[in-house]
């Protein structure tokens, strides 16, 4: 952050940190700033130094870093969706990341803080999703212009669609902790991309 020496960087750092955390297992409703205060082992002063704006504030700074995680754990493969095999390893990416955190899903946490109204928490998911469809739509034009997508389909659409399939996956997942149903989704919206006929 622009103007914080660097352990104040790293103390801004640990309280955003700690309140993830506790976001992602206790829920918004029952988190409190003094619960993020004992995790991070703050004062009541560092926390409103660092966040004036006090809860919505670093609420909106958590939102972020989650954002960014989701984009984050999708790396190398979302950035090089070239290939069949290149969908299919950022697929197995996605189904591992959300399989290893169960019930801890930066999505989720994201789309919860939106619910307080918050119009900065909608500003990140907004951006969030912009960039995430982007990377969905570069890669489906790139299979396009290789002859692999047929060139009717629709790559926003497709773009959206698989956003939208891991982001109901996940839910469920969260939900029932089977995986199952994220894996037939993706598997089924990567197979619909696939012109007719080939394997």
């Amino acid at each position: 952050m622009v103007g914080l020496s660097a352990k104040g960087a790293a103390t801004r750092e640990r309280i955003v940190s700690g309140a993830a955390e506790l976001l992602r297992t206790e829920g918004i409703v029952h988190t409190t700033l003094d619960d993020v205060l004992a995790r991070t082992r703050t004062s009541k002063g560092q926390l409103f130094h660092y966040f004036p704006g006090g809860r919505e504030e670093l609420l909106l700074a958590v939102a972020e870093l989650e954002a960014a995680r989701v984009l984050s754990d999708q790396e190398p493969h979302l950035s090089d969706l070239t290939s069949w095999a290149a969908w299919q390893d950022w697929r197995d990416a996605v189904v591992a990341r959300y399989v290893r955190q169960g019930p801890d899903c930066p999505l989720h946490a994201v789309m919860t803080q939106v619910a307080t109204g918050t119009p900065g928490s909608h500003a990140v998911v907004v951006a969030l999703m912009s960039a995430w469809e982007g990377a969905l739509r570069t890669g489906v034009e790139a299979m396009q212009a290789a002859g692999e997508v047929a060139p009717e389909v629709d790559a926003a659409a497709a773009a959206r669609a698989l956003v939208a399939t891991v982001q109901g996956g996940v839910q469920v997942l969260m939900a029932t902790g089977d995986a199952g149903h994220l894996e037939a989704g993706l598997d089924l919206a990567l197979a619909g991309l696939r012109p007719r006929g080939s394997g």
